[in-house]
């Protein structure tokens, strides 16, 4: 019996972990937070069992409390109460399913307690991969891509000597605005911008892939996670979403991972490594797919993907900007305050006003996203942006 805690259980790979958890039976829940779905976290308590339960503000955690009475539920609140989770003696792989830079300490506070970690909070690597990296090192534990690109790298050089690798190679689905200029886009609402073709993903993400900024974001994971340089990552566009990323060795070959879009079989790929288990669903049908294409990104029209290489390389402090930056603005368009267009631009203004520090401390980090936040919140009116 596996015994996993859980960082966002009610959001979209936490909810889908969960889908795992109840297909195999040795599999257990040891504790779970969320944000402040307290309705959803009731019913995924009464069902796994876990012994701890974290939400975010204390007026949650008393509804929980109130909801819970009957069970026999440790229940815990705030920062605090994330990295009560993250420590549970009895879990031995932490989940971080949680959205945002929020999830860097609870990440570390697990790594320092000997918990493998399945990572699908990229924040954490984009931000603070010079930090992460060593510690896993450090702690002997390791660090698990959840992310479908991310681990289908992970698989391609499963077995293969990391030293032969020569590239890797990205993939992108374009999101729903593929081939559109820039004209098209500045009367994007905020529905067409939550349709993605091919992916069901929580809003925040969604909003990412629609401006490629999620391609920068995890393009700025790889790097740290497989130990390369932004350079040797080239970003393919690939419609269908079928084939997750490739690698290249230094003798040309290339080796691909496939599958339907099903974030269930990454998760399942980090609950179970090295080994792989039956997973129900659709398969790949090879007859119905006829054809795969492939474009290159256009980083004209859709500039944050350019943003974000610019970042990986100049490093230091400048990827948490890309980041925080990214994360207000995403969140002002979801609240109809800015365009779709402007979420670029805030990025790029936030950039250039940055002095960049080299090798930031975590409180460094922080206090950075802070500051891009309050800029940002400077910059913008209730209506437009100043």
């Amino acid at each position: 019996m596996r015994k996993i805690a859980i960082l966002g259980s009610t959001g979209s790979i936490g909810t889908q972990t969960l889908e795992v958890v109840r297909a195999n039976q040795d599999l257990q829940v040891g504790a779970l937070a969320a944000g402040g779905n307290v309705e959803l976290l009731e019913a995924q308590i009464r069902e796994f069992h876990p012994s701890l339960a974290a939400v975010w503000t204390e007026e949650k955690a008393k509804e929980l409390k109130m909801r819970t009475a009957d069970l026999d539920l440790r229940i815990v609140a705030g920062m605090e109460g994330l990295l009560e989770v993250a420590e549970q003696p009895e879990s031995e792989l932490l989940v971080t399913a949680i959205v945002g830079m929020i999830g860097i300490r609870p990440t570390i506070a697990a790594m320092k307690a000997g918990k493998d970690i399945a990572l699908a909070n990229k924040e954490t690597l984009v931000t603070a991969g010079h930090l992460i990296m060593p510690l896993a090192e450090k702690c002997k534990v390791r660090i698990l891509p959840v992310d479908s690109e991310h681990s289908a790298i992970f698989q391609c050089l499963h077995g293969e000597n990391a030293g032969e690798l020569h590239k890797i190679l990205l993939t992108a689905s374009g999101g729903p605005f593929r081939g559109k200029k820039r004209e098209e886009l500045k009367d994007v609402q905020v529905e067409d911008a939550l349709k993605h073709p091919n992916w069901s993903m929580g809003r925040k993400i969604t909003i990412d892939s629609a401006t490629l900024v999620n391609k920068g974001l995890e393009m700025m994971e790889a790097r740290w996670l497989f130990g390369v340089e932004p350079k040797d990552i080239e970003i393919v566009v690939q419609p269908k979403s079928i084939i997750h990323s490739m690698v290249e060795f230094v003798d040309g070959a290339v080796i691909a991972q496939l599958g339907t879009p099903d974030m269930k079989l990454p998760i399942q790929y980090a609950l179970y490594y090295p080994n792989r288990r039956y997973l129900p669903g659709e398969r790949l049908d090879f007859g119905m797919l006829s054809q795969i294409t492939f474009e290159k990104p256009d980083m004209e029209n859709f500039p944050g993907l350019r943003l974000a290489f610019r970042a990986a390389e100049a490093g230091g402090s400048l990827p948490t900007v890309y980041n925080a930056a990214n994360e207000r603005a995403v969140a002002l368009f979801l609240d109809r305050r800015i365009g779709f267009l402007d979420i670029p631009e805030l990025i790029e203004r936030c950039m250039d006003a940055h002095k960049v520090l080299q090798a930031p401390s975590v409180e460094e980090i922080l206090q950075t996203e802070a500051e891009v936040y309050e800029a940002i919140d400077g910059m913008c009116s209730r209506d437009r942006i100043s």
